[in-house]
């Protein structure tokens, strides 16, 4: 059996080139890494209500025992899609968006608690961000 190609063609029988990234490993480390800070603050919050810079036992809207749980349940969620994203998961990348949005929107709201951790977690999901938009549709860890 043959394969008509032209010149500057590939074979419809060859296999594109398995694509990978670095930027993805450093993706799923960095989402496996702020899930872990996440989990902390989360346990934190629940345990020390006096660990945290505010007088009051409100920030914006919740206690500290509703920001627990919620820190709680976002690093737990972040730490599963880490591990989709190492495994080099489409799903996983779309969703470490999504979660990279709302835990730098969550500490932007925590900011008065705890302004230096906050604005350093912050700047790690803006970061987070570009290293799971930046690298090629289909490309993997690696």
């Amino acid at each position: 059996m043959t394969t008509k190609t032209t010149h500057g063609s590939v074979p419809a029988t060859a296999r594109r080139p398995y694509r990978t990234s670095g930027w993805l490993t450093f993706a799923g480390t960095l989402t496996l890494v702020i899930g872990a800070f996440n989990i902390i603050d989360g346990l934190v919050a629940l345990l020390r209500d006096d660990y945290f810079l505010v007088g009051e036992n409100r920030i914006l809207v919740f206690d500290y025992t509703a920001w627990g749980w919620i820190w709680l349940f976002l690093g737990i969620a972040q730490v599963a899609v880490g591990a989709g994203i190492v495994a080099g998961k489409m799903w996983a990348r779309a969703v470490g968006v999504f979660f990279a949005v709302v835990a730098a929107i969550g500490h932007l709201a925590f900011l008065q608690a705890f302004p230096i951790w906050s604005v350093l977690t912050i700047a790690l999901c803006v970061l987070l961000i570009y290293a799971l938009t930046a690298p090629p549709r289909g490309a993997t860890g690696g």
